[in-house]
């Protein structure tokens, strides 16, 4: 009695031990995960910080321009980075100013020009075929240049003091631009006086880039473009800018307003299926079955249906079966034993001839009822004989059944 009720003591507490060693583990688990994701975001932060877009100015990664900046602010002039539209006019409105902008897919044609009217020099570090349509009308992109150094072969003095670079983007002059770094069929540099001042165009990517402003004369030339007037303001565009009006109209507006509906009802009709029809979790429950079938039971239902089907060859291959195993145990050959080397066993041991108790155990094919008793019989009589051989003591004589 003491052991039961010590059994019974230790088993709450044993489950409230392995529940608190699964909280634990699971707590753990989410604590693991929750400071993965924190260090995630601390390292995407850093990386968006250091990175950030192409041609950024506050970006110490290679395509960033942070160094060009650097070197600008050492000459005197001052640098207003601009990412939104008000931030631009802000620093546009006293005057005087060089205007630094890469491609503005974002704004309207006539928001473009407006913003660049505003500047005193404009300088296009990005230009797509719009923008160059736009500010130097009549020109146009024209490839990619060859990747090698090219001198300036113009008259423009910033470009000839800065001396020969690899272009990236060429472009097709307009009739009146001056084309600067001829190459490839195309010029990597166009200029363009308007009043007041003039737009220059250039890429950027292959000049102003922390990782190339060191070779040939970039540095010198991007100082010489930005550095024209005491402050330059670099525009980032964003998506946020836009005044481009909604055109198109989208998937929702295109959707008939029942699909919406049906989508949910569905969604939950198939969650109260998959409820109702699936899987119950939980741990398993021993249930009793309403009914207990005894051995024997079974055996003489098979044999009932045995007799119903008369079928006497299938009943005689069980007795066989029955008598094989019992024999093969009997006379220690093993469960791998062939019925053929049962069958000579018993009769190297019985004395018995080969060819009968091979026909006993596997070639005679009963056809009738009473064939079917007779080779009983036979086999029982066989297993008896053997036994007597191999267990002399054990041996009891069969009763006869009425």
């Amino acid at each position: 009695m003491s052991a039961v009720s010590d059994a019974v003591a230790a088993s709450p507490s044993r489950t409230r031990s392995e529940r608190r060693r699964r909280i634990t583990a699971w707590a753990v688990i989410a604590a693991v995960l929750v400071g993965v994701g924190i260090l995630g975001a601390v390292l995407g932060g850093i990386g968006q910080w250091t990175e950030r877009d192409v041609l950024d100015p506050q970006s110490a990664g290679p395509s960033g321009t942070r160094a060009l900046v650097t070197i600008l602010g050492e000459h005197g002039v001052r640098v207003v980075i601009a990412r939104d539209r008000a931030a631009v006019e802000d620093a546009l409105a006293p005057g005087g100013a060089t205007l630094a902008v890469a491609d503005a897919p974002y704004l309207s044609d006539d928001a473009l020009v407006e913003l660049t009217d505003a500047a005193a020099d404009v300088v296009l570090i990005d230009p797509r075929a719009r923008t160059l349509r736009l500010l130097l009308s009549g020109s146009d992109t024209y490839g990619v240049g060859p990747g090698e150094p090219v001198d300036p072969g113009c008259a423009l003095p910033e470009a000839n003091r800065a001396g020969a670079i690899i272009p990236g983007a060429i472009y097709q002059p307009a009739e009146g631009a001056m084309a600067c770094y001829p190459t490839g069929g195309g010029f990597g540099l166009l200029a363009q006086e308007r009043d007041g001042g003039r737009v220059v165009a250039v890429d950027g990517r292959a000049v102003f880039t922390n990782e190339l402003l060191a070779e040939n004369g970039n540095a010198a030339l991007a100082v010489n473009l930005l550095g024209r007037h005491p402050t330059l303001v670099w525009y980032m565009p964003s998506i946020q800018d836009s005044d481009l009006a909604e055109s198109d109209p989208t998937l929702g507006e295109l959707t008939p307003p029942w699909v919406s509906p049906v989508i949910v009802l569905l969604l939950t009709s198939g969650l109260a299926a998959a409820i109702w029809r699936g899987r119950r979790f939980g741990p398993l429950v021993a249930e009793r079955l309403p009914v207990t079938v005894r051995a024997a039971e079974t055996t003489e239902g098979r044999g009932r249906l045995y007799a119903h089907a008369r079928d006497a060859v299938h009943a005689a291959d069980q007795l066989r079966l029955g008598c094989l195993g019992r024999l093969s145990g009997l006379l220690g050959l093993g469960p791998g034993a062939t019925a053929a080397e049962i069958a000579d066993a018993a009769a190297a041991r019985t004395g018995y001839d080969r060819g009968a108790v091979r026909g006993i155990l596997i070639d005679e094919i009963p056809r009738s009822d009473a064939e079917l008793v007779d080779l009983d019989r036979r086999l029982r009589s066989l297993e008896q004989a053997a036994r007597a051989r191999v267990r002399p003591d054990a041996v009891r004589p069969e009763r006869n059944t009425p």
